[in-house]
């Protein structure tokens, strides 16, 4: 229904009859007539909901390019006996490298540094001091792969990780916090690592932001829904937080001027997986997932709502 790769459009149109939406002006007559005789689909970032599944009425499963697939209603899915299955693993240590990246650029300026030399100022005079990673504790909230992956590399860098999430996890040495608002004001640095959904929607909100600190730093690599973007554009204008690094947003591609306007922000356009190793390993997963299905196999990575057994 959007553009895909042409790794994965053309891995499935070795193996099935590809109906191509993206390739449409008119969606919905594009619908009426394939809709009844569909079986699977490749989907990135594509609303599927149970008014799209009344139209589809053969569907059997949906492959979705991502990680996250809160814009697919698994648990829709699941009533109907449809498989839902996504690309977990392949992107785990792009994302974590990336995430690790955008709080050093955040906590070091180094954007805002490399502007400065490229518009002749340090001519005039040297940058002034940046904060640093020195003394700080690292708040995950979320410690799945991604979260996992991202605490492990922050522990080489020498810093004391927390996490906070549903449940303790037994099998990590990091401090558990039942509370995201008592892990923020245990640390000086937010990690949001957590699945979007209506469950997590603005859970980063004024008060947490607040309890965080005017030292405080939070860096977003998960979705942009999970934060409370007024009231982070508040707290940074304001003081309430040092800085923030923020590669998800709530409406992308749109980023609120709020946002744009704060010079201590480092903001980047949902870039986390985005590198050619990582994204072709992501769409072959689409296609092995498909065509795995199809061979009779089960699908290769369901997600968690898709309880499947082989």
């Amino acid at each position: 229904m959007r553009p895909m790769s042409p790794l994965v459009t053309e891995g499935l149109e070795r193996h099935f009859t590809v109906h191509r939406g993206d390739l449409v002006e008119d969606k919905e007559r594009f619908l009426d007539e394939v809709a009844p005789k569909i079986r699977g689909m490749a989907v990135s970032h594509v609303h599927v909901n149970d008014a799209l599944l009344d139209r589809l009425p053969k569907l059997e499963i949906v492959a979705n390019f991502g990680v996250g697939y809160d814009t697919i209603d698994a648990a829709a899915c699941g009533r109907r006996g449809v498989i839902v299955t996504n690309t977990p693993d392949v992107l785990t240590d792009e994302v974590a490298d990336l995430a690790v990246g955008l709080l050093l650029a955040t906590v070091r300026q180094i954007p805002q540094v490399d502007r400065y030399l490229r518009q002749g100022k340090w001519l005039e005079k040297p940058y002034p001091l940046t904060g640093t990673l020195r003394g700080r504790k690292v708040g995950i909230l979320g410690l799945g792969r991604i979260g996992r992956a991202i605490a492990h590399r922050l522990v080489a860098f020498g810093l004391p990780i927390a996490y906070h999430g549903r449940t303790r996890q037994a099998d990590v040495p990091y401090e558990y916090f039942p509370s995201l608002l008592e892990m923020a004001k245990a640390c000086d640095v937010l990690m949001v690592v957590a699945p979007g959904g209506p469950e997590t929607k603005n859970i980063v909100g004024r008060e947490v932001l607040e309890a965080l600190g005017s030292q405080g730093v939070l860096v977003n690599v998960a979705r942009g829904t999970l934060v409370d973007e007024e009231a982070l554009a508040a707290a940074l204008a304001d003081g309430t937080i040092q800085s923030a690094g923020l590669d998800v947003f709530a409406e992308e591609p749109k980023v609120p001027d709020a946002l744009i306007a704060q010079e201590h922000a480092v903001l980047l356009p949902h870039v986390g997986s985005a590198s050619h190793h990582t994204r072709n390993a992501m769409g072959q997963l689409v296609v092995d997932n498909l065509t795995s299905w199809f061979q009779g196999n089960g699908p290769v990575t369901p997600v968690a709502e898709t309880p499947w057994k082989a």
